[in-house]
C-alpha cells in the first residue's frame, strides 16, 4: 500500500504543477485551427505515441461527431506502414517530419509529445513545422530537453518519472479534448 500512496502523492504534485494558462493557450490554438479548417498533427514514441493516438480518437470522433465545426487531425504515429518504410529505407529520425512534408502547411498545429524532450524524430518534426510556420506545442517534462526550447508553446510536467509524465500527458490531452467534447458555449474555450 505504501507504494500506491507514494505514487499517488507524487502524481498529485506533478498535476498541481501543470500550467492552466498554457493548456488554455493550446485549446485556443486548436479552436482556431478547427474554425479555420487547418490541420492538427500529433506525434510521439512509445507511450507518447499511444497518448497521441488516443488524443486523435477523442478529437476526431468525440469532439467532432454531430458538430458543424469538425477537426482535421492526423496522428503521425498511426500508420505502421509509413513509419516502418521510412525507418527501414531512410532513417527513424525522419518518420514524422517526412509525413509533415506531405501534409502540413503554414498555420497548422503540431503537438509533439516526448518525456525526455530529446527524441530526435520528434525534434525534427517540430523543427520542420516551425520552419513552415506551424504552431508547435510540446508536452514534455519541465526540464524538457531540447523540445521545450524549440516548441512555440510548452506544456511542461514537473517530473522526470515516465509514469507520472505519461499520466500528466493523458490528463492534459483529456482537458484539451473535453474542452471541445463538453463545449456548450463557445466562449468557454476562447
Amino acid at each position: 500500500m505504501q507504494f500506491a500512496i507514494k505514487y499517488l502523492d507524487d502524481l498529485k504534485t506533478a498535476l498541481s504543477g501543470l500550467d492552466p494558462a498554457a493548456i488554455q493557450q493550446a485549446i485556443s490554438w486548436m479552436k482556431e485551427a478547427r474554425d479555420s479548417g487547418r490541420m492538427i498533427f500529433v506525434c510521439g514514441n512509445g507511450g507518447s505515441a499511444a497518448i497521441a493516438s488516443q488524443m486523435v480518437t477523442d478529437i476526431v470522433k468525440g469532439a467532432s461527431y454531430g458538430r458543424q465545426n469538425r477537426f482535421k487531425m492526423i496522428g503521425l504515429t498511426d500508420s505502421v506502414g509509413i513509419i516502418t518504410a521510412y525507418a527501414n529505407d531512410v532513417d527513424y529520425e525522419c518518420i514524422f517530419a517526412e509525413q509533415l512534408r506531405n501534409f502540413a502547411q503554414k498555420g497548422d498545429v503540431l503537438l509533439a509529445i516526448s518525456g525526455s524532450g530529446n527524441s530526435r524524430n520528434v525534434l525534427r518534426a517540430v523543427e520542420y513545422a516551425n520552419e513552415i510556420g506551424c504552431r508547435t506545442i510540446a508536452l514534455t517534462s519541465s526540464a524538457g530537453g531540447r523540445l521545450k526550447d524549440i516548441a512555440r508553446l510548452t506544456l511542461g510536467v514537473p517530473s522526470r518519472h515516465m509514469g507520472r509524465l505519461e499520466d500528466s500527458f493523458f490528463v492534459m490531452t483529456h482537458i484539451i479534448a473535453y474542452a471541445f467534447m463538453e463545449e456548450v458555449d463557445q466562449t468557454q474555450i476562447s
